[in-house]
């Protein structure tokens, strides 16, 4: 039995007095790729950054590889391989590709290895290494998110969290960017994905959980969500 490398337990999340995430309960198991879908507003950004110590948790827990790491940094579970790639990308904009991707490894000290991981990571995606000596502001947001994900990667992450990659992007990018996803995970990262384009994402995913207003109203594997009625007619414009 494939072990659970991230479990949430009745997770509460309040900004001020509002109440976003409302006793969330959710796993993930080790080689899995879970989806996390649900409207804009849902609580689904707020869930991964109370994972990944980002905003604190009023309530519950989360266990991280059998341990709770509740309370714990960003910085703590960056070592630990629990990597996210955050909405909006946040690459360092004067800073070139390569810069980047080194920072990504800034928790390592193993510099041969670390330029070879960025040798794979120009593999995966190659119009980074066209452009390995352009700084990161001057990419459009497609590359940008090519580049948000390659950093993450060279944090060598034991599960990779990613918010929304798809947001903003065109048609073209945004299959680009679930190609890759598709890629990573069939490398053997297991990935958490949040994700607006709830089709997309249930069609990659093996498992999922439906989000609305702080709370998992549905879960199940991936195929039956992506063919349940009130899904496909709440998520998916039918």
């Amino acid at each position: 039995m494939a072990k659970t490398m991230l479990k949430v337990t009745g997770l509460k999340v309040a900004y001020g007095g509002i109440q976003a995430v409302k006793g969330v309960s959710f796993e993930v198991l080790e080689g899995e790729l879970v989806s996390l879908i649900g409207a804009n507003g849902a609580g689904k950004s707020t869930t991964l950054k109370a994972i990944t110590g980002l905003q604190p948790a009023a309530a519950g827990d989360i266990e991280y590889l059998g341990k709770s790491i509740k309370g714990q940094g960003p910085w703590d579970l960056v070592k630990q391989g629990l990597i996210m790639v955050p909405e909006g990308r946040g690459t360092f904009t004067r800073m070139t590709i390569t810069e980047n991707l080194q920072m990504g490894a800034f928790v390592r000290n193993d510099e041969a290895q670390i330029e070879l991981d960025i040798e794979k990571v120009f593999g995966i995606f190659p119009r980074l290494k066209e452009r390995r000596n352009q700084l990161a502001g001057t990419m459009s947001g497609g590359e940008q998110q090519m580049l948000a994900m390659g950093r993450a990667l060279m944090a060598q992450p034991k599960v990779l969290l990613l918010d929304e990659p798809s947001m903003g992007l065109s048609p073209i990018m945004v299959d680009k960017i679930f190609e890759v996803v598709n890629d990573i995970h069939s490398r053997g990262t297991t990935v958490l994905l949040v994700e607006q384009n709830a089709s997309r994402a249930l069609q990659l995913a093996s498992r999922g959980y439906v989000m609305d207003s702080g709370e998992v109203t549905m879960s199940g594997e991936a195929k039956a969500l992506l063919n349940d009625p009130k899904v496909r007619a709440a998520y998916l414009g039918e």
